[in-house]
């Protein structure tokens, strides 16, 4: 992975990050949202949401690893130590790989159950050239509903230790990530 020079990401890795961020949490609360919806047509409506929107992270992770190949990254903090160092870019590559992974799953369920993928009347994607199988499609929507339950820990993970490098180290480490503030290098 090529390494900047800079102190903080650019503001077209900001704003993927950011996007991607309030996405994959809208889309988590869509999929709740659709758990409890009144009866199948209702839930089917939301769920279409929460499949235009996964199609929408799927093309933001793609574009972000794109800027990133070509852009690089800033170096790691001079004052992390090595287990953060080893823990951070673990997250990191789990939240690629789920947020990869992910999006793909539900494009081959949806094209098990024979099913487009309709991103809000704009595009349709159409499924992939599988067999047909409810059950086969069901137990991949089981491991997709997994798969988030461990991307929303990651999370979890992601801010506590940005909590920990803000209030406790307070060595900038959030604000290579904002276009305010100053990171130390």
């Amino acid at each position: 992975m090529a390494r900047s020079t800079e102190t903080r990401y650019s503001g077209v890795a900001m704003s993927l990050h950011w996007f991607i961020t309030i996405a994959v949490i809208a889309n988590w609360r869509i999929a709740e949202a659709a758990e409890h919806a009144a009866n199948q047509e209702a839930r089917s409506a939301v769920m279409g949401n929460h499949f235009a929107l996964g199609v929408l992270i799927f093309l933001a992770i793609v574009f972000r690893f794109a800027w990133r190949a070509g852009k690089g990254v800033p170096p790691p903090q001079s004052g992390h130590a090595p287990w953060e160092r080893v823990l951070a870019r673990t997250v990191h590559y789990l939240f690629y790989i789920l947020l990869m992974v992910m999006p793909l799953a539900g494009w081959l369920a949806m094209s098990k159950y024979g099913s487009p993928i309709n991103v809000w009347g704009i595009v349709e994607i159409p499924p992939l050239p599988v067999a047909a199988d409810p059950d086969g499609a069901k137990a991949i929507f089981e491991q997709h509903a997994t798969a988030g339950t461990v991307l929303l820990g990651l999370i979890v993970v992601h801010v506590l230790g940005t909590l920990k490098h803000t209030l406790i180290d307070k060595d900038g480490n959030l604000f290579r990530m904002l276009p305010f503030g100053t990171p130390r290098p």
